[in-house]
């Protein structure tokens, strides 16, 4: 196929990115986003094809339909409570291909350049390509296991790691200088293959010195990394789509993960250096709060006499909400409670769930109106004047803890002020710590009363309760 026609193709594909990036921004248009995405991606697939110098379809083709097969299997029966792990392991994908892209490359005897100073070009792309993507690789997967719960979500501090990780650096950046522009050409094998490895390491380290309570930030970092990667393998490949599409991710990821990191009152530095948290689910050990109060627990059918003389209700999902599939006889409940009167609203903090966007996608999917689901920011200043606050399943972002308790590592984080309202309902399994393993006073409040039990069983009792 003529080259220029291809060109046309990739440069419609990458439009078709960019509007598919601005879609997503807004959940009112993600859906026709969507749409965008996939028509670029179809474009981009079909008329690289159908390049000049593509061959092997024999082997190609059947690859392809049976990972489209993978994926759609996939896809379909994913849960949402497991999208976090499902996009992490994604990312170890593309960072895996970059390796692979980036060897093959260099191990390509056809490529021939043009003068030193290409061939040196060239090969300064293959050895950063392959860096980002080991690092994209490990890290991924470790992000997944410790979403997963098969890998602690404890931060692994091991003495002296800083040291060592800026010693990994350092060293791959000495063996990058033996592998570009290495004469002979042959004698760059063994540099770029002791640098993958040390990739890999690299990457699993930092993820494993990362605490739990930062792994939303973690997975938009890997997000960024992962879209760096591809565009290191569009430089390769000299594919202009590949460039265009890993620069959208990679810059998009990197700002996503510092509005995450200003959300929690945190610098991106020093999340990956080594973030906080501890064993997820656990009972945090007692402090001076648990001390100066008891818990009050409270029944369905108080919720339900609080909820029927209620004129403003405010409910914060968080983490627990997606894992009890509470998310449907939530809406069923704000749509009852809409039709008598009561002004409801959801409060959604940055970092609620364990992915960017996560509390936003599960209401979407129970057909929560957008005009009702607020950020932090739009919402925090309502809740003097809310007559009841309705948590679900979340702990670390609705922790007063983060502004009046300075021994706290949460302090300076900025969270749901819910214990202004003049009641504040958690919806809990039991008196067990958030991901980040930190206790939280607002369970001891005087305005605060515990609901235990399972959140989708407990709004589906308590919405039969409110109809009676």
């Amino acid at each position: 196929m003529n080259s220029g026609l291809i060109t046309v193709s990739y440069i419609a594909a990458s439009i078709l990115f960019i509007l598919s990036l601005g879609g997503l921004s807004n959940q009112e248009s993600a859906r026709r986003g969507n749409f965008y995405g996939i028509i670029g991606m179809g474009l981009a697939i079909v008329f690289t094809l159908l390049a000049p110098k593509m061959g092997g379809f024999a082997i190609l083709i059947p690859v392809m339909l049976i990972g489209g097969a993978v994926g759609a299997v996939v896809a379909a029966r994913v849960e949402m409570t497991a999208m976090p792990q499902l996009v992490a392991g994604f990312h170890s994908f593309v960072g895996l291909a970059a390796v692979l892209v980036g060897v093959a490359n260099y191990l390509d005897t056809s490529v021939h350049y043009a003068s030193h100073v290409e061939r040196v070009i060239h090969e300064a792309e293959i050895f950063i390509g392959v860096f980002i993507g080991g690092i994209t690789f490990t890290g991924s997967i470790i992000a997944f296991g410790k979403l997963q719960g098969v890998i602690t979500s404890k931060p692994l501090g091991l003495p002296g790691r800083h040291g060592l990780n800026f010693a990994m650096i350092l060293f791959s950046i000495y063996l990058g200088s033996l592998f570009i522009g290495a004469n002979p050409p042959h004698s760059q094998l063994l540099p770029l293959m002791i640098m993958t490895l040390i990739s890999f390491v690299l990457g699993a380290h930092l993820v494993m010195a990362i605490g739990g309570a930062d792994m939303p930030v973690v997975v938009s970092m890997l997000n960024s990394y992962s879209g760096w990667a591809a565009a290191a393998t569009g430089f390769m490949l000299s594919n202009d789509v590949l460039i265009v599409v890993g620069s959208l991710v990679g810059s998009s990821g990197a700002i996503l993960s510092y509005i995450m990191c200003r959300a929690m009152a945190r610098s991106f530095i020093s999340v990956i250096l080594g973030g906080f948290g501890s064993e997820g689910g656990t009972v945090a050990a007692s402090s001076a709060s648990t001390e100066q109060g008891t818990v009050t627990s409270i029944t369905v059918d108080e919720t339900a006499a609080l909820l029927k003389d209620s004129k403003s209700v405010i409910i914060i999902p968080g983490y627990g909400m997606a894992v009890a599939q509470a998310q449907h006889p939530v809406f069923e409940m704000t749509k009852f409670l809409r039709d008598r009167g009561c002004n409801v609203r959801f409060a959604i903090h940055p970092v609620a769930g364990r992915l960017p966007g996560h509390m936003n996608v599960l209401l979407a999917e129970a057909k929560v109106p957008y005009d009702i689901v607020l950020e932090m920011d739009e919402i925090n200043q309502d809740f003097p004047t809310t007559d009841v606050a309705i948590v679900l399943g979340a702990n670390d972002i609705v922790n007063p803890g983060a502004q009046d308790d300075a021994s706290s590592p949460i302090y300076g984080m900025p969270v749901l002020e819910c214990w202004k309202a003049g009641t504040v309902i958690v919806s809990k399994r039991s008196m067990a710590s958030g991901y980040s393993g930190v206790d939280n006073p607002l369970f001891y409040k005087d305005n605060t009363r515990m609901l235990f039990g399972d959140a989708k069983k407990t709004v589906e009792a308590v919405l039969a309760a409110v109809k009676q």
